[in-house]
């Protein structure tokens, strides 16, 4: 093969563009779906379709900028990208905004003019890439895994985990808390630690929920008395009977509930609303997709999910790179976690959190967190067929 051929080949091979395509897909319908929501539902002109097409066009740049590290570098950088998180989760304690955390409760925003940023969103990938890396060092120092190497990794990453989970809890800010736990569960799932741990522990946790679940309901006191919020335990026990209180504390799962209904098979039409839902442009903005689009619609957007999370299994198979490997699942478990809590919530199977549909809804920092993601995946094939290339050209 002559050198312009595989100069042509080696760039069209180093960029997924499946990947790329996908989220791009996704994005356009978030664009639309914004507009829908509050252009034409909520009459507020064309500023937040603006704002949310200016943090798609960040985004993109954002990952053009990851893709440009390698493993190595990330390895190297892992550290520093994880305590940098920590310093932000610490500085919006002093420095949030005001407004939000009186409206919401939530101390987890800065402000600077129209745009506000919540730097949680930062600590997720880098929560992600700090896991790989602790992953990846005890395994090459414990290549014949046993019970008590597998319990220590268990440990480091908790380790690891818990002042990230302590900072988010001080915010009052229990779904991004939910988020960081399925990333470190889907690490530790595929970090290859036995499953005479693994199932156990899974036993444990579905107990200790569902006892949750049941004090929630029957002795919510008992569940003051260990620190929960009056606003957690309402949203356990609204999800449990939503129609109990369709004014008051059911009334949001409630209209969601009917503005998905209402979309039926094929969805009312672009625009069309006759059900009002809180907080539609972000953690709602799926029943825009139900109401407007019907099930065709809200599947469809579905199946555009699955395709991009098979896409990023696809990739770690083909390049195999252990450290790597990691970072895809921690961002996989995000994504997927974000999806299925998301869409979840909005059609009554799971709690109300406060956890946005990823790439749709509205909102910078939570878009930016996901690009930087979908970076990290696009860059182990990006790397790995680089290397590939100077290796064939090296015999």
């Amino acid at each position: 093969m002559n050198l312009k051929k595989r100069l042509a080949n080696y760039h069209d091979n180093r960029i997924d563009y499946g990947i790329i395509l996908t989220v791009l897909i996704i994005c356009l319908i978030g664009l639309v779906v914004v507009y829908s929501t509050t252009a034409i539902i909520q009459n507020q002109g064309l500023g937040p379709t603006l704002q949310q097409a200016l943090w798609y066009s960040v985004g993109a740049l954002v990952v053009i900028a990851v893709m440009q590290f390698d493993s190595e570098q990330y390895w190297k950088l892992s550290n520093y990208l994880y305590a940098l998180g920590l310093i932000l989760l610490v500085l919006v304690f002093f420095f949030h905004d005001r407004s939000t955390a009186a409206e919401t409760g939530a101390k987890s925003w800065f402000s600077v003019g129209p745009f506000s940023f919540q730097p949680s969103e930062v600590m997720k990938p880098a929560l992600i890439i700090f896991l790989a890396k602790i992953i990846t060092n005890h395994n090459s120092l414990f290549s014949q895994r046993t019970i008590r190497s597998d319990f220590q990794l268990i440990g480091k990453l908790l380790l690891a985990t818990a002042p990230v989970l302590i900072l988010v809890q001080m915010q009052n800010d229990l779904g991004t808390n939910l988020v960081m736990l399925s990333i470190l569960a889907g690490m530790i799932l595929l970090s290859g630690i036995s499953w005479k741990i693994l199932v156990p522990s899974f036993l444990m946790a579905s107990i200790v929920g569902g006892g949750l679940i049941a004090l929630a309901v029957f002795f919510p006191e008992l569940l003051f008395k260990l620190g929960f919020k009056p606003y957690q335990l309402s949203r356990i026990t609204t999800w449990i009977r939503p129609f109990q209180d369709t004014s008051g504390e059911g009334y949001q799962l409630v209209q969601s509930l009917l503005s998905i209904g209402s979309g039926q098979l094929s969805g009312k039409g672009f625009g069309v609303s006759n059900v009002p839902v809180p907080v539609r442009e972000s953690d709602f903005i799926f029943t825009t997709i139900g109401e407007n689009f019907g099930f065709v619609g809200s599947s469809f957007i579905l199946v555009m999910y699955f395709i991009l999370i098979y896409q990023m299994v696809q990739t770690c198979f083909e390049t195999q790179n252990e450290y790597y490997t990691y970072i895809a699942s921690g961002v996989i478990s995000m994504i997927l976690f974000h999806v299925l809590e998301n869409v979840g919530m909005t059609i009554g199977l799971l709690p109300i959190t406060g956890v946005p549909l990823p790439f749709i809804s509205q909102g910078g920092s939570a878009i930016i967190s996901n690009m930087i993601g979908v970076g990290l995946i696009l860059s182990m094939r990006y790397h790995h067929r680089s290397y590939l290339f100077a290796k064939e050209d090296h015999f």
